[in-house]
């Protein structure tokens, strides 16, 4: 009896080890041998793969690094066209291009005045003499510094325009006549006579600070006016423009008696206005004192067509015409 008991007991202990070692090998998928083979091919890949991982990270990185490159690049699609001058030389400047760059009417009248009739003609002239009092002051007869914030506000009156303009244009759902792009395109021009003036006299701190003042009142004063009454604010700049033939003028007797060195034309002033290589201050500030009678002309046609009673766009723009 005991013998048949001890039997049963060591029969069960032996199958259940069975029943454990078959199931072991059902949840693995490998035998015993396959096990111990399979634990050796996974140590040895354990062995290898940081090895591996540090050769595909030298030499990914290089890769991704050309990578990001080319992306930045070229990505939007937007690069910038070999541009060369007539001479095959690069363009160097970003600022404008060859096709915007013209040569000067210098045949333009530059004794024009339009004589103040109405109340408001009287007003916008007395405001502009009143103006030139402290320029007069301040400046005296230093005329490169003088001309340089000229062109900081000159730049002003363009801009606001043509903002103005645009902003009506799409309120309305109308056309502005070509005056947005001419009023943009005269901004542009004066912000290159400042970008010339520039190279010629370098601002002190104090001037920079004035710029910053006197730029900050009239953009305001003049936005306000815009809106109020257009043909009030280019009549403004009409006679702003005659102010700025006068001081070029008087500028460019300081060159010829002397007063004033007549050094060689800065290099973005040959470019833009197709100067001789050989081109001195002279010739800048003649072409410059031309533009601004070609400004003056506009502003005074732009504030005619309002006294008329008439818009903007019911007369032709003058585009290009510096």
């Amino acid at each position: 009896m005991n013998q048949l008991m001890a039997r049963s007991v060591m029969r069960s202990l032996i199958g259940g080890v069975r029943r454990f070692d078959e199931t072991a090998v059902v949840r693995d998928g490998f035998s015993g041998g396959e096990r111990w083979w399979r634990m050796l091919s996974t140590a040895a890949e354990t062995a290898v793969a940081p090895e591996k991982k540090d050769r595909e990270e030298s030499t990914a990185v290089p890769a991704k690094k050309e990578r990001v490159e080319v992306v930045t690049s070229s990505y939007w699609g937007i690069s910038r066209p070999k541009i060369t001058r007539e001479d095959g030389t690069e363009w160097p400047w970003n600022c404008f291009m060859p096709w915007e760059t013209y040569q000067a009417d210098l045949s333009i009248d530059l004794s024009k005045h339009h004589v103040p009739k109405t109340f408001l003609d009287k007003v916008a002239y007395r405001t502009v003499k009143l103006l030139r009092i402290p320029t007069d002051l301040f400046f005296r007869r230093r005329y490169g510094c003088r001309a340089m914030m000229l062109e900081t506000v000159a730049a002003v009156p363009g801009m606001v325009g043509g903002m103005q303009l645009h902003l009506r244009s799409l309120r309305k759902f109308e056309h502005s006549g070509g005056w947005v792009k001419a009023l943009l395109e005269e901004a542009e021009n004066e912000r290159m006579h400042l970008m010339t003036m520039v190279e010629l006299v370098k601002p002190k701190w104090y001037e920079r600070f004035l710029v910053l003042t006197v730029q900050g009142v009239f953009f305001n004063a003049f936005f306000v006016l815009y809106l109020m009454s257009p043909k009030v604010a280019h009549r403004v700049v009409g006679y702003l423009e005659e102010e700025a033939i006068h001081s070029y003028t008087e500028y460019l007797k300081d060159i010829d008696r002397g007063a004033i060195e007549n050094v060689p034309a800065p290099a973005i002033a040959i470019d833009y206005w197709r100067l001789p290589k050989d081109a001195t201050l002279k010739d800048v500030i003649t072409v410059i004192r031309a533009d601004e009678a070609h400004h003056r002309d506009v502003n005074h046609f732009a504030s005619d067509i309002h006294f008329q009673g008439k818009e903007l766009k019911e007369a032709p723009a003058p585009l290009g015409y510096h």
